[in-house]
């Protein structure tokens, strides 16, 4: 019962400050719309937004490795695992510039939503041809204008920390938007937080790891299913041991 408290709590703590931080988001759109052609700024205080999550609540540390392989002036396909609802929380603390893309209906939660809107991250409505072509061509307009696109490539959170299979679609935009691939394993937030999961799980070491990309002419030379398989063995590789237990600092 306890352990249910806290992470409702901890999803009450999350809506209650999505109010201001919406609002500060809002005024940095408007100020900044008309001259930071990518939204760079709005991003950058999107990423502190969502990376406070994790790292003020004491029973979780962030580990974030090999930053510096994710080069500030490239636009990659970024692809990695995903365990938990933290993904998105932790890839956040990458503090590097990239689109999002997400399931539709994730753009109308009030204010995460509203902010997705406001920063152009790409939109996907599951099941339907004409969203998904309506993504593709997205992901190549934004990947074009110097942009890095995140995608989940499982195209959902899987049941165990084990990755389920990569989906060759995502693999597909790298090769038509002539682009470097660049996997990251994320290992510990299926134990903070699993799927359809409410409850606190005790101290966690959270662990975001940038691999060595793939560069545009290795992209070019693989089929996307193969390029698919690849990208999950390198993440599974690099897993390890899985989460640590871990105290609170």
């Amino acid at each position: 019962m306890i352990n249910r408290i806290v992470g409702v709590c901890i999803l009450c703590f999350m809506a209650l400050t999505s109010v201001p931080f919406f609002l500060v988001c809002l005024v940095v759109w408007f100020l900044t719309v008309f001259f930071d052609r990518r939204l760079s700024l709005l991003h950058q205080l999107t990423c502190c937004w969502g990376a406070l999550y994790v790292w003020i609540f004491p029973f979780w540390r962030v580990k974030v490795h090999n930053r510096d392989k994710f080069k500030s002036n490239e636009a990659y396909l970024v692809v990695s695992n995903h365990q938990s609802q933290l993904d998105i929380l932790i890839c956040f603390s990458l503090r590097k510039h990239f689109k999002w893309v997400s399931k539709a209906e994730v753009f109308l939660v009030p204010f995460i939503g509203w902010n997705m809107y406001l920063n152009r991250y790409i939109r996907l409505r599951r099941g339907q041809l004409s969203s998904v072509r309506r993504m593709y061509q997205d992901c190549i307009d934004t990947l074009a204008s110097g942009s890095s696109v995140f995608i989940f490539p499982e195209g959902t959170r899987s049941a165990t920390s084990e990755p389920g299979e990569f989906k060759p679609g995502a693999f597909s935009i790298a090769k038509r938007a002539k682009v470097p691939i660049l996997p990251i394993a994320i290992s510990g937030t299926s134990e903070a937080l699993p799927k359809n999961s409410l409850n606190f799980h005790g101290c966690t070491l959270l662990e975001l790891t940038v691999l060595d990309p793939i560069p545009r002419e290795t992209v070019a030379s693989m089929e996307a299913q193969e390029l698919a398989i690849y990208c999950k063995q390198q993440i599974v590789m690099h897993l390890g041991e899985g989460p640590k237990e871990v105290q609170p600092t």
